[in-house]
């Protein structure tokens, strides 16, 4: 085996990033002395809907996971997880827990073939959300798995 080669950042590089994300999440004070909603520039929504279960989480540019809620912990259980209805009460939940925090553009990402999906995608663009991207990223089998060697009887 030979050497390994990692490629590091700067201490440079590391600061100018970590001050970059310290003012996308930093709150503005209004003149009145009140805390005002923080303002992200893009913010991501993730929503995975398998057939039995729903999540939703919102990250910021970076990744950084903000808020996130499952119908697991919207207090359904069984095969109720995994309706439409589930779906739009966890999209709920979710931006509760983001709070005070706007976004000027969300993108969402899709995963699954679950049947909340859409009503999670309405839930988002009913609760005011400025949508500029809608992007499907299920993964999709390329030729599938290789099939068994015929039987030999």
């Amino acid at each position: 085996m030979g050497k390994i080669r990692v490629a590091g950042t700067t201490e440079e590089k590391a600061l100018e990033d970590s001050q970059q994300q310290e003012e996308l999440l930093t709150k503005t004070k209004a003149e009145g002395g009140k805390g005002k909603n923080r303002q992200l520039a893009r913010g991501n929504a993730y929503v995975r809907a398998s057939y039995n279960n729903i999540s939703v989480s919102f990250t910021d540019e970076l990744g950084n996971v903000l808020a996130w809620s499952s119908s697991g912990a919207a207090g359904f259980k069984g095969p109720r997880k995994a309706t439409p209805y589930a779906a739009g009460r966890v999209v709920e939940l979710a931006a509760e827990k983001l709070g005070k925090v706007d976004f000027q553009e969300l993108h969402i990402f899709v995963n699954g073939i679950g049947s909340g999906r859409d009503a999670a995608i309405r839930a988002l663009v009913g609760k005011g959300y400025n949508v500029t991207s809608l992007k499907d990223v299920t993964p999709v089998p390329h030729n599938g798995c290789r099939p068994p060697k015929p039987r030999h009887v």
